[in-house]
């Protein structure tokens, strides 16, 4: 049985408005998508989308950016922490539509350009029915082309000056996620999540709890394991991941810090625990 740490709902961050849109901070906020988020960050005159949701999700997405951006106003360019089908979902339309770049890390590139397929997921990971039916869950690579571009070497978000990407591996080789110092704030996406993603019911339900990146599809739980250990060394005090709601304060930052603490009992499948080692 894995184990959980529960979050109080009096953790959870932001308000919710029309579209299922979540405003966090003036210039951060987050929509979700059946089994996914999606994270707008800046404001009217400058901003940028962060992950596409599954497929289907292109309408939903058009809707909020109108509603929060106005009318005719794309973003600068779509920022990927990772190339997994439920955040790639509405990538190509979107990039397309919009005419924009595209950035991610360099060694996501191969999932983004067409080239490579993810690993296979592993289903008898435990936790719920989502493992068991992740065999029909795509792994295969979206193509978007020469709009593709390297994230910065430095760190630095284009266009958005307080905020830092982070590589934060495991979950996938590229794997990215952003930190602002000014308000401790973490975009996360995958690299741990706020829901069991494991479990259908908890999916549904948005059951807060922290837990580490979805078994199914982490490949390398050494480099999740470090991953998490940095982004709790950061002490933020608030979280949007790519499952599950926004988190914020006291109790979110001790759960992110108990995770990090004892990674291997809760977020590592079984089958893995006893040849765990750094």
């Amino acid at each position: 049985m894995a184990v959980q740490i529960p979050l109080d709902e009096a953790s959870i961050a932001g308000t919710e408005g029309d579209d299922g849109l979540w405003t966090l901070t003036p210039d951060l906020a987050f929509q979700r998508h059946t089994l996914v988020n999606v994270v707008y960050l800046g404001t009217a005159a400058n901003w940028v989308l962060i992950d596409t949701g599954i497929k289907g999700s292109a309408k939903a997405i058009r809707a909020a950016c109108a509603q929060r951006f106005g009318e005719g106003s794309p973003p600068a360019y779509i920022l990927m922490t990772h190339g997994h089908f439920d955040h790639v979902g509405a990538l190509v339309e979107l990039a397309d539509e919009w005419d924009v770049p595209v950035y991610a890390h360099p060694l996501e590139h191969p999932y983004l350009n067409g080239t490579e397929s993810y690993p296979s997921p592993e289903p008898w990971v435990g936790g719920g029915i989502m493992p068991l039916l992740s065999p029909l869950f795509p792994t295969s690579p979206v193509d978007v082309g020469p709009r593709l571009r390297d994230l910065p070497a430095d760190g630095s978000v284009p266009g958005f000056p307080e905020w830092r990407w982070l590589h934060t591996p495991g979950h996938t080789r590229g794997h990215v996620s952003l930190w602002r110092e000014s308000d401790r704030a973490v975009i996360a996406g995958d690299a741990f999540v706020t829901t069991g993603q494991e479990s259908a019911y908890e999916v549904a339900m948005q059951t807060p709890e922290m837990h580490g990146p979805p078994r199914y599809f982490t490949p390398d739980w050494v480099a999740a394991r470090r991953s998490v250990e940095a982004l709790a060394a950061l002490q933020p005090q608030l979280v949007v991941t790519g499952h599950g709601r926004a988190m914020a304060g006291a109790q979110m930052l001790a759960a992110l810090e108990d995770l990090a603490r004892r990674f291997d009992a809760i977020a590592l499948p079984p089958s893995h625990r006893a040849s765990s080692s750094d």
